[in-house]
């Protein structure tokens, strides 16, 4: 896109470069309004042509701008080489990196190594790295943060730890995805006035939900509904021991709107289970034969929440492998799969990263160096649709490009959440969604529900404070 406005459609590189420093110094001004002392981190090529950009303009607001490059600025070319010469030419000095920060810096910029990473940082740079990560003061990465791979969000040996990320023209998948998430601090983005036809052709990795679209999917409920419109879930889990996360579940989808649900729960849990939450219908499971009664009556099963491998939980198995309701599996039921694995068109499965090492007989930093293809190897391998969820969840979609999800946060990281999360799908499939867009609207209402929840703070929160906030969420 960058390439097109400036060689199709005449946009000076350098007039692109001022936009992002303009942007970017406007962020930091609304973010950062009582730092008077910023300190500039420049590397090469036109990451670091930004970062002087910055103290340029920084400098007509009247902060207080030191600049630090990792290689000599003579050595610039292009674009960069005239953002150094614009900052020198009015005065601005340029001090080589010697290893230390200015102490008294009130804001950090880091302008050192844009979105072409392609080697592990290393050397001077690593270094430099560190000592922004050290500094007690905020940071601001141009783009994206040094050392985050534009397209997976892995670190290249070593990352700046942002607490406010800049990027500019297009979204980059890194900043979603892994590791990057944890990175990029908050995300704001320019599109640096690139038009549409800059755009055009160009295809997206990936799609977001928006506030659109989950309107045209949860629309305004009529006024003669009833109960029966909305569906019937049936959570099957809740092995011995083990009966709070099946309780999650079902209050989360009766909170996000299914009509019924119903527990299919071992024996010794069933009136806990109802005493504790009366409108989930609890039943004691102690035959196959039994749960198939119920399995007929529902029309979503949700499968797994803890459920546990005993036999009493591969009997359940044993049943509903051979149902043809739409579904939603996680936890226990997923390590079962992983055992005998199966391609299956009715389904939604949810790992996350270590379930999904299970499910590919691989190891849980294998997929998280590499989540997009976790998801498509997870899709090729059992069909349905796949949740892959961790920070930036991924969703595979049956009508083109998967899904990311950009809400939620680290409070979201407790146990129950993705018992939670298994309700919320069911419930969105009961109310007759497709199995893709009942998954990623679930994924969305999930996420933005942990976001409410944690307005009080991230830790400590719970997943049942998660599913007080769903109503909130679930009526756009």
């Amino acid at each position: 896109m960058d390439r097109r406005a400036i060689e199709d459609h005449g946009i000076p590189g350098y007039t692109l470069m001022k936009r992002a420093g303009a942007a970017a110094l406007n962020v930091a001004r609304s973010h950062y309004p009582n730092a008077r002392r910023w300190q500039v981190v420049c590397g090469a090529g036109n990451n670091g042509g930004d970062g002087y950009v910055v103290a340029r303009l920084a400098a007509h607001e009247g902060v207080v701008v030191s600049v630090l490059s990792l290689l000599a600025p003579e050595s610039l070319s292009g674009d960069a080489a005239t953002a150094y010469a614009d900052f020198a030419a009015e005065g601005g000095i340029v001090m080589p990196w010697a290893g230390e920060l200015d102490a008294q810096a009130e804001l950090l910029v880091d302008a050192i190594l844009g979105s072409g990473l392609e080697r592990d940082v290393a050397g001077s740079y690593a270094a430099a790295v560190a000592a922004l990560n050290q500094h007690p003061a905020s940071v601001h990465a141009m783009d994206i943060p040094t050392g985050v791979n534009a397209d997976t969000g892995a670190i290249m040996g070593s990352a700046v730890a942002a607490d406010l990320t800049t990027t500019f023209v297009g979204l980059k998948a890194g900043l979603f995805l892994g590791s990057g998430r944890n990175y990029c601090g908050e995300l704001t983005f320019s599109d640096l006035d690139i038009g549409e036809d800059c755009r055009a052709g160009i295809k997206a990795i990936y799609k977001r939900m928006d506030d659109e679209q989950l309107a045209a999917l949860l629309p305004r409920r009529a006024r003669g509904a009833h109960k029966g419109d909305f569906g019937h879930v049936l959570v099957i889990g809740g092995g011995p021991g083990m009966p709070g996360a099946a309780r999650l579940c079902g209050e989360a989808a009766l909170r996000s709107g299914a009509g019924r649900v119903s527990v299919a729960t071992h024996s010794e849990h069933a009136a806990l289970i109802s005493a504790a939450r009366p409108e989930l219908m609890s039943h004691g499971i102690s035959g196959s034969g039994h749960l198939s009664e119920l399995i007929e009556k529902a029309d979503v099963i949700a499968f797994g929440p803890g459920l546990g491998l005993s036999d009493w939980a591969r009997q359940c198995y044993a049943v509903v492998r051979g149902s043809n309701k739409a579904s939603v599996w996680d936890a226990d039921a997923l390590n079962l799969l992983a055992a005998m694995p199966e391609n299956a068109s009715n389904r939604v499965i949810t790992p996350h990263p270590g379930e999904a090492a299970t499910l590919l007989g691989i190891n849980a930093a294998q997929v998280q160096a590499d989540r997009p293809g976790a998801l498509a190897e997870l899709t090729g391998k059992y069909g349905g649709v796949i949740v892959l969820k961790g920070a930036g969840t991924l969703i595979s979609s049956d009508a083109g490009l998967p899904f990311v999800c950009s809400a939620g946060n680290p409070g979201m990281a407790a146990a129950g959440m993705g018992d939670a999360l298994t309700g919320v799908i069911a419930a969105m499939l009961a109310q007759g969604l497709s199995l893709s867009d009942a998954a990623k609207t679930g994924v969305e209402l999930h996420a933005r529900a942990g976001d409410v929840a944690a307005l009080d703070g991230e830790r400590g929160m719970l997943a049942s404070d998660l599913i007080a906030a769903l109503p909130g969420v679930s009526n756009p």
